[in-house]
């Protein structure tokens, strides 16, 4: 996938598929999409995985997506998604994009840990990566946005106005300080929390800092015509705007004397329901700092409010909290 195509072309994401690690709140197994058929890879570049895809829900697992989750790479090199292509219970088709990196949650799709779905045929592309996700009707996502905050649970600012703009453009993007013209919180990892209502209440989806924003989601996403106030949940969606619930990576840095490299994103990314279990090694690091020499992870992370600190030698598992 170009750069160009990437940056300009908005899939649909259940943000659990928005494209950068959302953490979304699972609601009932039975949702309203019955999948058809799932591909990873890019448009010219894919494979099918919708058994790998039926076994990962029977486990009722709630994954990062990645290479390794399919054990295969399709278009090395290139950015790849998650399709999922599935049917409505009205019988509308719509196609479910989950970025490489992304948090896939499957609560949304009916009979998802029961795995009798994806028995043959798509909704309407069958053997194919298809056209861009949405409804086949041209309508857009089902959830309505109240209100964007981004930042940590004790600094953040309202970017409802912001996003509305990069919304205006159609536009998918990489989440920075940059995105937003203000860090609110220097020197930690940083969220975008995005909340919604939708069907069955009001859902907050969550992107860490370095991933991608894919608004196809979200009704209304271009016309911009959301986020006018009806919302006081603060920033953790309870009504408290201090809230410090969850696990954050506050520094994570891989190697051993002074080679070393810092990891902190990499790993916040790999957190998945406010958990994280990684095997310690070069791989989850994305390269060896020290050839030849052990090394070790140090982290420094936040639970429920709580800084602690762990060190973990190099083969061995780093298991949170």
């Amino acid at each position: 996938m170009k750069r160009s195509e990437l940056l300009v072309w908005l899939g649909g994401a259940a943000l659990g598929g928005l494209g950068v690690a959302p953490a979304v709140a699972r609601d009932s197994d039975e949702g309203g999409y019955r999948i058809q058929r799932a591909y990873y890879g890019t448009a010219r570049r894919f494979v099918d995985v919708t058994d790998r895809l039926r076994e990962l829900a029977q486990r009722d697992a709630r994954f990062r997506l990645g290479n390794d989750t399919f054990g295969v790479d399709p278009a090395e090199g290139e950015v790849k998604a998650l399709r999922i292509q599935a049917v409505s219970n009205s019988g509308r088709s719509r196609t479910f994009e989950y970025i490489e990196g992304a948090v896939v949650d499957g609560s949304m799709f009916e009979g998802w840990r029961g795995g009798g779905w994806g028995q043959g045929g798509s909704s309407g592309n069958s053997g194919s990566w298809g056209e861009r996700p949405g409804y086949e009707d041209g309508r857009d996502g089902e959830y309505v946005i109240l209100r964007a905050q981004y930042g940590t649970s004790q600094r953040n600012v309202d970017v409802t106005d912001r996003l509305r703009e990069l919304a205006q453009r159609d536009e998918r993007f990489r989440l920075s300080n940059r995105t937003f013209g203000v860090d609110p919180h220097p020197g930690q990892v940083k969220v975008l929390r995005i909340h919604a209502r939708g069907p069955r209440g009001n859902r907050t989806f969550e992107y860490v800092e370095g991933g991608l924003v894919d608004g196809a989601q979200f009704s209304g996403w271009r016309g911009g015509g959301w986020g006018q106030g009806d919302w006081n949940g603060g920033w953790g969606g309870s009504g408290s705007s201090n809230s410090q619930s969850g696990l954050v990576i506050l520094r994570a840095e891989y190697g051993t004397g002074g080679r070393t490299v810092d990891i902190t994103n990499r790993l916040q990314m790999r957190v998945v329901g406010n958990r994280l279990n990684v095997r310690v090694n070069n791989d989850l690091a994305g390269t060896d700092p020290a050839d030849g020499r052990p090394k070790e992870l140090r982290v420094r992370y936040r639970i429920n409010g709580r800084e602690e600190r762990r060190t973990v030698p190099e083969g061995q598992r780093l298991s949170l909290p």
